[in-house]
């Protein structure tokens, strides 16, 4: 192997942060190798899933946290504190905690940052803590010199109870899969923004708490859910794919079912870009027993959140791992991302 090639593959590269399969390799042959497993019953490290479990009595607690980097730091729809405190509420409820007990947050600032900035950032996740119900109970402040860091990074953790986990990885043949909005909004706006492209249409990030969301959905099918994750770096495809290996089924997604904004669709379409590669930050993919669809999709649908939810496919027993993209033409594989034509999304 040749020096170059050597060099190339002991450097990290923005793809591996980007979501989708090198992301997920380099976590689970680097960063996740040998750490020791908690004790006890419940969801670890190793299950890759959205955050941990722990037994408290007859309840659970689930930790979750996040650093949050974007560029640009504000943007059409929000800013990198609205990432912050939604991407940890939406974490704790895709494993069916919607009721955060507190939020950590701490704060890593570059030299120079301007302080109306800071407030201004401030003030968003304060109204977000509003949104979503959920407190900071404590932080942590850093300042780094000029050129050390790229403006502000925000790390969130959270804690919530709830008396029964959702994971990623319950799927069944037959089950339903369901979008709770349309996709691919948040990486999109972020594009049109960072690079000053003139579309025409509203192109606006889905940033938001899904917390409520996501327990009227719990309330009204229960134990119905069978799998939950939300699309972020890596998008749909990413999330569907690692839904369909955990479970070990394979997906059909039809196409024609899939909700996408005509902004979104004919920007996608202008750059060249799969809307299922392309972040979102307000969405959930949702598992659900056939039976629970309807209920399920009706409780959705009567949120302003959930508004354009849709059933966009069904489990199946053969082709594991896989997911397969109906067009109503033809099947074909879905490409499961590598990486992420936008860097520093979230």
């Amino acid at each position: 192997m040749s020096p170059i090639l050597v060099a190339r593959e002991e450097l990290i590269t923005l793809r591996q942060g980007a979501g989708g399969r090198a992301m997920r390799l380099l976590i689970e042959e680097t960063l996740a190798a040998e750490l020791p497993a908690a004790a006890g019953e419940g969801v670890g490290l190793s299950a890759m899933d959205d955050g941990a479990t722990f037994r408290i009595g007859d309840r659970w607690l689930v930790l979750t946290t996040d650093s949050h980097v974007v560029h640009p730091i504000f943007f059409p729809g929000g800013d990198i504190g609205r990432l912050a405190i939604a991407g940890t509420v939406n974490d704790l409820a895709m494993m069916g905690a919607t009721e955060p007990l507190g939020l950590t947050s701490a704060v890593i600032l570059e030299e120079g940052f301007r302080r109306r900035d800071l407030e201004r950032i401030q003030r968003s996740m304060r109204d977000t803590c509003r949104e979503a119900e959920a407190p900071v109970v404590t932080g942590d402040t850093k300042v780094m010199g000029r050129g050390e860091l790229d403006g502000i990074v925000i790390n969130t953790t959270g804690v919530a109870l709830t008396d029964r986990v959702v994971t990623d990885a319950g799927l069944r043949a037959g089950d339903r899969i369901v979008f709770t909005g349309t996709i691919g909004d948040h990486g999109i706006a972020l594009m049109a923004k960072r690079h000053e492209l003139g579309f025409e249409g509203d192109l606006r990030s889905d940033v938001a708490p899904i917390n409520r969301l996501i327990r009227g959905a719990l309330d009204a099918a229960g134990a119905g859910v069978s799998a939950m994750k939300d699309p972020t770096r890596g998008g749909a495809a990413s999330a569907l794919h690692e839904m369909a290996a955990k479970s070990r089924v394979g997906i059909v997604i039809s196409e024609p079912a899939v909700p996408v904004s005509p902004v979104v669709r004919s920007a996608a379409e202008m750059l060249g870009l799969d809307p299922f590669h392309i972040a979102n930050e307000g969405k959930a993919i949702i598992g659900v027993r056939p039976d629970f669809a309807e209920p399920l999709l009706a409780a959705l649908r009567s949120h302003p959140l959930g508004a354009h939810a849709a059933v966009v496919g069904e489990c199946i027993a053969d082709h594991e791992g896989r997911v397969i993209l109906d067009t109503g033409l033809g099947r074909r594989l879905m490409s499961e991302p590598d990486g992420e034509p936008l860097p520093r999304i979230c």
